[in-house]
C-alpha cells in the first residue's frame, strides 16, 4: 500500500504538469485563426481541466491509501502536510475554475501545486509513529482545515499576482515593478531549495555534528548540506566535510536554517541566470499570458478565493487548533512561535476584508495584499516551522 500510494502521488504530479502544458496551449491558440479569419476552436483548456481534475483524484488516491498505511491523517510532517497543501490547492482550483474558466488561472496554479508537492519530496517520507501530543482526532481536523484554507487562499495569491502582472507597467523601474521581481525571486528561491537538496541527496551528503540544545544538554545533528553555519557550541564529527563559517544559537534549528541560506544562494544564481538569459524582468516573461486577461474577472477571482479561505483557515488556525491545544498541553494559546504567525496570518486576512469591503481597496491594492497574505503563509511553513525552535519543530519531520 505504502508503494501503491507513492506512485499515485507521482502520477497526479504529472498529471499537474499535462494541465500546465495544456492551459498554456490554450492561451497560445487564441491568437490562431483559420482561414476565413475566425478564432479556432480551442478544446486545450478543458483538456487541462479534466487533467487537474484526474490530477486532484489521484493525488486524493495518495492520501487516502497513505491513511490507511500510517493509520492516521498523513499531515504529521513536513512532507505529509505540504503534500496535502500541494493537493488542497489543486482542488480548490478546479473548484474555481468550474466558475470561472481561467486557463490563465491553471497557468499560474498548477505550477504551484507542482513546486509544492516537490517542496515536500526532499523531506523525509517514510511512515513515523505519532508522539503523543499529534495522537488526538483534533490533530486531523485542526491541520486538514488549516491546508485547505491555505489552498484556497494560495488561489487568491495566484490571482493577484495575475492582476499585478497584468495592470503594472513593467518596463520602468520603480517600486511596484521591484517588489513583483523580489516576488518572483521567492519563486525562483524555491525552485533553487528543490534543486540543492535533490543534488546533494543523490550525492548521499551528511555531516555530523555534536551540538549542545536549548535544554543544555549534548545531542548529535545531521547536515544534508555543506554547513555554512553550525549549531550551537557544535563539533563536527564527520571527517573531511566544510567546516562552519560561525554558530547561531540554541533556540535556532541550525541545520534547516543551513539549508534555507543555501536556498537563496541558488535562488540568486538561477535568477541572475534567468535575467542573463532572457534579458528581460522574470514577470515581463509572463505578460504575454495575461495579456487577454480582463483585470476585474481576475480580481473578483482573487477576493472570492480569500473570502472563502479566510474562515476556513480561522476555524483550522485558530479555533481547532486551540481545542488540539488545550488537549495536548491543557492550555489554548502559549505564544509559541507558529501561534504568533498563525495569529498575524489571521489579522492580515481580517485587515484584508475590512479594507475591500469598507474603505473601497480593489483591483491593484487587493492584489498586493492577496499576495503579501500568501506570502506571510509560506514565511510561516518553511522559516518559522522549521528555523525557529518550538512546539510545532516536530513538523519539519
Amino acid at each position: 500500500m505504502a508503494a501503491l500510494s507513492s506512485n499515485l502521488l507521482f502520477v497526479a504530479f504529472f498529471l499537474y504538469l499535462a494541465a500546465t502544458i495544456f492551459f498554456a496551449l490554450s492561451i497560445h491558440a487564441k491568437n490562431f485563426r483559420n482561414k476565413q479569419g475566425e478564432v479556432k476552436k480551442n478544446r486545450a483548456g478543458l483538456i487541462g481541466f479534466v487533467a487537474s481534475i484526474f490530477g486532484s483524484i489521484f493525488s486524493l488516491g495518495y492520501f487516502f491509501t497513505r491513511w490507511s498505511v500510517t493509520g492516521h491523517a498523513p499531515v504529521s510532517n513536513m512532507f505529509e502536510y505540504m503534500t496535502f497543501l500541494g493537493i488542497a490547492i489543486g482542488i480548490a482550483f478546479v473548484l474555481l475554475y468550474a466558475i470561472y474558466r481561467s486557463d490563465v488561472l491553471g497557468v499560474f496554479t498548477m505550477p504551484v501545486v507542482m513546486l509544492i508537492i516537490a517542496y515536500a519530496s526532499v523531506f523525509p517520507s517514510e511512515v513515523q509513529p505519532l508522539i503523543p501530543a499529534l495522537q488526538s482526532n483534533w490533530l486531523t481536523i485542526h491541520v486538514i482545515t488549516v491546508a485547505l484554507g491555505q489552498g484556497i487562499l494560495a488561489i487568491g495569491f495566484a490571482s493577484g499576482l495575475i492582476y499585478l502582472i497584468r495592470t503594472v507597467d513593467l518596463t520602468k523601474r520603480n517600486k511596484k515593478t521591484i517588489s513583483l521581481e523580489f516576488i518572483m525571486y521567492g519563486l525562483v528561491t524555491l525552485v533553487g531549495f528543490i534543486i540543492i537538496t535533490n543534488v546533494f541527496s543523490w550525492m548521499n551528503y551528511e555531516a555530523e555534528f555534536t551540538y549542545t540544545n536549548e535544554n543544555g544538554t549534548e545531542a548529535p545533528i545531521i547536515y544534508d548540506l555543506p554547513a555554512l553555519i553550525g549549531p550551537n557550541e557544535g563539533q563536527l564529527i564527520t571527517e573531511n566535510k566544510m567546516e562552519p563559517l560561525f554558530n547561531v544559537p540554541s533556540f535556532i534549528r541550525a541545520d534547516d536554517l543551513n539549508t534555507v541560506i543555501w536556498s537563496f544562494l541558488v535562488g540568486i544564481i538561477l535568477y541572475v541566470a534567468i535575467r542573463l538569459i532572457t534579458r528581460k524582468r522574470v514577470s515581463q516573461l509572463f505578460t504575454p499570458l495575461v495579456k487577454g486577461m480582463s483585470p476585474d474577472t481576475i480580481d473578483e477571482v482573487s477576493y472570492r478565493a480569500i473570502a472563502i479561505g479566510f474562515p476556513v483557515f480561522t476555524l483550522g488556525g485558530l479555533i481547532f487548533a486551540m481545542i488540539w491545544a488545550q488537549i495536548a498541553w491543557s492550555r489554548f494559546w502559549g505564544w509559541d512561535p507558529k501561534e504568533v504567525w498563525a495569529l498575524i496570518t489571521f489579522l492580515f486576512y481580517a485587515a484584508y476584508l475590512h479594507l475591500r469591503l469598507s474603505k473601497g481597496w480593489h483591483g491593484e491594492k487587493s492584489a498586493w495584499l492577496g499576495v503579501i497574505g500568501f506570502a506571510i503563509i509560506m514565511f510561516n511553513l518553511v522559516f518559522v516551522n522549521l528555523v525557529i525552535a518550538g512546539l510545532h519543530s516536530y513538523a519539519a519531520g
